[in-house]
């Protein structure tokens, strides 16, 4: 039997957040949503978290904020950003605090869907196998 993986979306942007947790539930990911920073670092210290996807401009605390806390307390989680302002010096700082991936915005839910897999081979030798 294999496990459902546990999805965080944080976006300070509800419509996107809340469409990804759609388009992740229908196939078939447990998602938990934040829409800050701070949530996210709340969610990740109560819940089993498989994979983050955190946007890297939020009020509160920016994704790279909450990528440097985790990098801190040593919780191994693969976490891809998105940045509708990405340049090479954040995607240098996002690297530095091992985000798995560092992507622009706007992105096709598949290829954040191909991502999201991709963590999860990379970091759990998970099967490809979760309904599309």
């Amino acid at each position: 039997m294999m496990l459902t993986p546990t999805m965080l979306i944080t976006d300070d942007d509800r419509d996107l957040r809340e469409t990804l947790g759609g388009v992740f539930e229908r196939r078939g990911f447990t998602t938990l949503l934040a829409e800050n920073g701070e949530r996210a670092i709340e969610i990740v210290a109560h819940e089993s978290v498989h994979v983050a996807l955190l946007d890297m401009n939020m009020p509160r605390m920016s994704g790279l904020g909450v990528l440097q806390h985790l990098h801190r307390q040593q919780i191994q989680l693969p976490c891809i950003l998105l940045s509708a302002n990405m340049d090479a010096e954040l995607e240098g700082q996002a690297r530095a605090a091992n985000a798995f991936s560092v992507r622009k915005k706007p992105i096709r839910v598949a290829d954040i869907d191909e991502l999201v897999r991709q963590a999860l081979r990379h970091f759990y030798a998970w099967a490809a196998d979760l309904g599309n």
